[in-house]
């Protein structure tokens, strides 16, 4: 058994102190917290203890259409479009500041919302939402266009201009860091906005909204409304007056959202779907490197992450010795509660993620896959899952197939290098992958093999604000990161005028 941070009556030790007071529970709308139209308020619960944190404001159709026409007015007359890029980047450089101001209570707030790591929240979420915001600041007057080299008597030139209104619906696993992946750009490209965090974790998203007004961000650009993705979130991707919608979450959901698209009024939209990652370790792998990089693949974020290395494949000439070391470091892995700060692991999101993840467990044992290690709940209160290996597994079995978000690998052993890349790519998906191996050949061979959007070779969640995230088949398009990300926000216009008498052509 992993172990965990339990007491005598099987609930996890709590760190009460450290949850702050929640301040904001209201839909925040042209600049102010105000109340959801029918009045209506739905729990927020806190993965720890399964206790009710605060009682947000619910969105529905109407909200959005009041957050809606505050981000058009924003957009048709407001200034944030109307600034240069110089001044829009000032402006969230301040938002970053005050990110930084706040780290802990921002931190805390992820904790109790979504089972996240105090110390990783701290030291990694939260730092890095401030330098996604200065990353897009300082390109937010570096918009160009292009002059264009006509073959007739004409000059031509494009423009990159801010797409309109943006719809951003944001998952549960990384509340703080998709809300800037996707806000950040859209600000620097002079986009207003609608956001509307997972339902399961509304509160950093709010701490947010009143720091951007205290930044200086005009009313109406970035307007919140927090609720249920089937009414909220249906009525953004639905909805006449929004111009792009912006989806992270799961397949299943961004076909909904591109269906609601397409039949309103053909908004463009920009999706990061599910992802069913394999790491492929050859037999050349430092093992201590491999099992660390496998099982940190796996189980970081209580693999609640789009990329998490789920499929792990080894060469044979390794295999054994390595799944001897990948269970003796699981067993030792330390879960418990996400504050305190010798725990690796905390709770899963929510109680319906926790059992989505216990029923794959079950099948797994159903299929007739060897479960080495884990597969049960620890503690009788709170939604934490032992770290989960299974061997013997079948490439057709669903713990292989599917992408259900927990700390649960698939372990697989491979011959030739032909065999690893087929397997590789035997999935619906293709967000991420990863490749170990000291034979830089046979890196770059495989990396351009798998169909997927990221490939880590010798490292993993290897990611920064500049470089381009998203998915191949199933797993999306669009990018997230980089300027990729900036230009998706951004239409392209050309303008044409004739020549007369010119000199030259």
């Amino acid at each position: 058994m992993a172990e965990n941070q339990s007491n005598a009556n099987g609930s996890l030790k709590t760190y009460d102190e450290l949850v702050p007071e929640i301040k904001f529970t209201k839909l925040f709308i042209n600049g102010e917290f105000v109340d959801s139209v029918k009045g209506r308020t739905f729990e927020t619960i806190d993965p720890r203890n399964e206790r009710v944190t605060a009682r947000v404001a619910e969105g529905d159709k109407e909200d959005v259409d009041l957050a809606v026409k505050a981000a058009r007015q924003a957009f048709d007359n407001g200034p944030w479009p109307r600034m240069s890029g110089y001044e829009r980047g000032r402006i969230m450089s301040k938002f970053a500041d005050l990110i930084e101001e706040n780290i802990e209570e921002l931190a805390a707030l992820d904790t109790i919302d979504a089972g996240k790591l105090f110390s990783i929240g701290k030291a990694v979420d939260i730092p890095l939402a401030a330098t996604c915001l200065r990353y897009y600041a300082g390109a937010a007057d570096k918009i160009h266009g292009e002059v264009l080299k006509m073959s007739r008597d004409l000059h031509g030139y494009t423009l990159r201009e801010p797409i309109g209104v943006v719809g951003h619906i944001i998952p549960w696993n990384y509340p703080t860091s998709l809300f800037f992946i996707k806000v950040a750009p859209a600000l620097a490209a002079g986009c207003t906005m609608v956001v509307k965090p997972a339902e399961q974790t509304p509160l950093s998203a709010l701490f947010y909204a009143h720091l951007s007004k205290k930044a200086g961000v005009p009313n109406g650009v970035i307007n919140v409304v927090t609720g249920f993705g089937s009414i909220a979130g249906a009525t953004i991707s639905s909805h006449m007056d929004i111009d792009m919608v912006s989806f992270t979450g799961s397949t299943e959901v961004g076909r909904i959202v591109m269906q609601a698209a397409a039949t309103s009024n053909l908004k463009q939209v920009s999706i990061e779907l599910g992802g069913k990652s394999p790491l492929i370790i050859f037999d050349d792998a430092d093992l201590d490197t491999a099992t660390e990089l496998a099982l940190t693949g796996i189980l970081f974020n209580k693999g609640e992450v789009c990329v998490a290395g789920s499929r792990v494949y080894v060469q044979e000439g390794i295999y054994e010795e390595f799944e001897k070391k990948l269970v003796a470091k699981a067993k030792a892995w330390t879960v418990g509660d996400p504050f305190d700060p010798n725990v690796r692991q905390g709770p899963q999101a929510s109680k319906e993620q926790f059992e989505k993840i216990l029923s794959y467990i079950e099948h797994g044992k159903r299929e007739g896959a060897t479960l080495l290690t884990g597969g049960e709940r620890l503690g009788t209160k709170g939604y934490c899952i032992q770290p989960t290996i299974f061997t013997n597994v079948k490439e057709d079995n669903l713990i292989v197939k599917d992408e259900f978000f927990g700390p649960v690998m698939s372990l697989m052993k491979f011959k030739t290098v032909e065999e690893a890349i087929k397997r590789a790519n035997d999935t619906r998906y293709g967000l991420a992958a990863g490749v170990l191996t000291k034979n830089i050949d046979l890196a770059n061979t495989v990396s351009r093999s798998i169909r997927a959007g990221v490939i880590w070779i010798n490292c993993y969640f290897a990611m920064d604000n500049d470089c381009p995230y998203g998915g191949y088949k199933m797993s999306g398009f669009g990018r997230d990161l980089g300027l990729d990300a900036l230009h998706k926000y951004l239409h392209v216009k050309s303008v044409v005028t004739p020549i007369y008498n010119s000199p030259w052509h």
